[in-house]
């Protein structure tokens, strides 16, 4: 009878593909870390002042970058003041999901996991202050094909602006909103 040699490395191999996650993500590299964010109304300041967030850059001027998941504006005759999601400014994403704001009744230190649906992307989103959000980017992860996440709570509005804490999750796959490295 032929004795069969098994050669460890390749029983190794076996072993670590039979036990991997097909679904698994690299390790992260970015920490989590709550930052404060000032943006300007659209209408009604210099064309200087950021009016728009991005999650992958924070505050960013709307005549430099369409890069961007929503705008502040106070608009109407009771100037109420809104996010615009991109599409609100037709700004559309095309073969992907549109970037988009989720109103959440959790505290911002509660909420800890972004969901994938469930954010609006085309129409006006009213805000006020202690408003918290969960924020869906458009496609930045493109080798993933995947949306960044970011959560939000309003701390202040004024004429013109509004300001507010936001912790982004820049680690592309990941949608954990705690401090720190994410582990989901």
């Amino acid at each position: 009878m032929p004795r069969i040699r098994l050669n460890p490395l390749l029983i190794l191999l076996a072993l670590a593909a039979g036990c991997s996650d097909a679904n698994s993500l690299a390790a992260p590299t970015s920490s989590n870390v709550v930052d404060t964010v000032t943006i300007g109304a659209l209408v009604g300041t210099p064309i200087s002042t950021p009016s728009a967030f991005s999650i992958f850059s924070d505050a960013v001027r709307v005549d430099q970058t369409t890069d961007f998941e929503f705008a502040y504006n106070v608009q109407g005759s009771d100037s109420q003041r809104v996010f615009l999601p991109r599409a609100t400014l037709g700004l559309v994403s095309s073969g992907t999901a549109n970037p988009g704001v989720q109103v959440r009744s959790e505290t911002f230190d509660q909420i800890t996991e972004a969901h994938s649906n469930g954010y609006v992307t085309d129409s006006v989103v009213p805000v006020s202050v202690g408003q918290r959000f969960m924020v869906r980017s458009r496609v930045v992860c493109t080798t993933l094909g995947v949306p960044l996440y970011a959560k939000l709570e309003i701390l202040e509005l004024d004429n013109k602006s509004v300001t507010f804490q936001v912790l982004v999750d820049r680690n592309c796959g990941y949608k954990g909103l705690k401090p720190g490295l994410p582990a989901n």
